[in-house]
C-alpha cells in the first residue's frame, strides 16, 4: 500500500472492492497542510489504478472528518507562502497558480472513474467541505457540521461546488452567513445521501459502497461520466476558476490581511472565534486602521 504523512488508503478488510482512504492528522483534527492535496490525488489515483476497487469511501481519523486548512500555518504563522504573501504588492497569479492546483487535487476525487463517498462525522470545515463535496456521495452522522466559515473573511471555496449541490438558494444561505449545518438539515436540503446516528455511520456507509461495489467498474465509470457532463455543461470549470481567483483575494484585501495579523498577535483560536460569532468584521479603512495597530504593536518592543 502507498506510503503517505498525511493520509492513509488501502482495501476494506472485508470487501477488498471498497478502498477506505483515511485524513490521517488526528492530532490536529486532519486540518490540510502543503502535502494532504497532493497525496489525496496520489491516494485516487492508487485506488484508480487497481482493477479490484470499485468504490472509494473518504473518512477522517479522530474526531471528525476535517477542519479545513491549518491555521497554526496558513493563518497564525509567520512565513511567506504563495497563499500568504507577506510582500507588496502580493501576486495574485502565484496565489492562484497554487489554490487551482490544491483545487485540481480535491477534484481527482470528483473526476476519479470510481465512485467516492464522503463519511463525515464531527466537522467537514471550510477546506475540509470542499474534500467532502467533491466526493460524488455523502454520508453524515446526525451530529456532524458542514459549512465554510471563511466565507464570513478570509475565504471563498475554490471548488464551488455549494451551487452545484445545493442550488442557488441555500448556497447563497450558507455563504452569506459562513454558518454551517447539522447531518439533519444536510439531508433534508439534499446535500447528504443519509444522515444516521453517529454509532449507525459505519455501517449505513459500507452498506452504501458495499452495493455500489458490486456493479462492474465500466458502468460506474460511464455512469458518473454523464452526470458530471451535466455540472461541467453548467459551467463548473469557470466558477471554480473564478472562486479560485476571489479566494486570494479575500486572504489579501483589508479585511482579510486584518485577520491574518489578528490571529497573529492573537492566535488563531481567538481569530476564529471574532469571525465565527457573528460580530462584526472590520472592513475597508477599518480593517487598515487596525492593520497598522497591530503591525505597532508587534514592533514595538
Amino acid at each position: 500500500m502507498p506510503d503517505f504523512t498525511t493520509l492513509r488508503i488501502d482495501k476494506d478488510s472485508s470487501n477488498p472492492r471498497v478502498a477506505r482512504l483515511l485524513l490521517n492528522r488526528p492530532e490536529r483534527l486532519n486540518a490540510i497542510n502543503d502535502a494532504t492535496p497532493r497525496e489525496i490525488r496520489a491516494a485516487v489515483e492508487w485506488a484508480n489504478a487497481d482493477d479490484e476497487v470499485h468504490v472509494i469511501v473518504v473518512e477522517g481519523a479522530g474526531k471528525g472528518f476535517c477542519g479545513g486548512y491549518d491555521l497554526t500555518q496558513f493563518g497564525e504563522g509567520r512565513i511567506d507562502h504563495p497563499c500568504q504573501q507577506e510582500r507588496h504588492p502580493w501576486d495574485p497569479m502565484e496565489d492562484y497558480a497554487y489554490m487551482k492546483r490544491n483545487t485540481e487535487d480535491f477534484m481527482t476525487l470528483w473526476k476519479s472513474p470510481k465512485p467516492t463517498i464522503a463519511k463525515v462525522h464531527g466537522f467537514a470545515a471550510a477546506g475540509g467541505s470542499d474534500i467532502a463535496l467533491c466526493c460524488d456521495l455523502l454520508v453524515m452522522a446526525e451530529d456532524a457540521r458542514i459549512g465554510y466559515m471563511p466565507t464570513r473573511v478570509w475565504g471563498c471555496p475554490t471548488t464551488a461546488m455549494w451551487t452545484y449541490r445545493l442550488g442557488p438558494t441555500r448556497a447563497k444561505q450558507l455563504m452569506f452567513t459562513g454558518d454551517t449545518i447539522d447531518g439533519r438539515t444536510a439531508l433534508a436540503w439534499g446535500l447528504a445521501n443519509d444522515a444516521v446516528a453517529p454509532e449507525a455511520l459505519e455501517g449505513a456507509t459500507m452498506s452504501l459502497a458495499n452495493r455500489i461495489a458490486g456493479v462492474p467498474r465500466s458502468h460506474l465509470a460511464m455512469h458518473k461520466m454523464v452526470v458530471n457532463q451535466v455540472m461541467q455543461a453548467m459551467g463548473l470549470e469557470q466558477s471554480q476558476q473564478m472562486a479560485t481567483v476571489f479566494d486570494g483575494i479575500t486572504r489579501h484585501n483589508p479585511e482579510g490581511l486584518w485577520f491574518r495579523r489578528y490571529a497573529q498577535a492573537e492566535g488563531f483560536k481567538a481569530a476564529v472565534q471574532w469571525r465565527d460569532s457573528g460580530r462584526a468584521i472590520p472592513e475597508g479603512d477599518e480593517a487598515r486602521a487596525a492593520i497598522r495597530e497591530l503591525e505597532a504593536k508587534r514592533k514595538s518592543p
